[in-house]
């Protein structure tokens, strides 16, 4: 029998750190560089749909 707690499937956690304010030059939250819609989205998203949002992260500037 397989292992429980090596079998749970894994979700792609949120960036989030806590500092939630909107960068007003680029559009991206200061705290994990996502745009508003991409937060509000978040736990509609599958895995690999965040994993793709995590991906571009950081290559966003300021």
């Amino acid at each position: 029998m397989a292992d429980p707690s090596t079998s749970m499937l894994r979700r792609v956690m949120s960036p989030c750190i806590g500092i939630c304010k909107l960068d007003q030059k680029s559009g991206f939250c200061i705290g994990c560089k996502r745009t508003i819609e991409e937060i509000g989205r978040w736990a509609m998203l599958d895995d690999p749909a965040r994993q793709a949002v995590i991906d571009q992260l950081p290559g966003r500037k300021l």
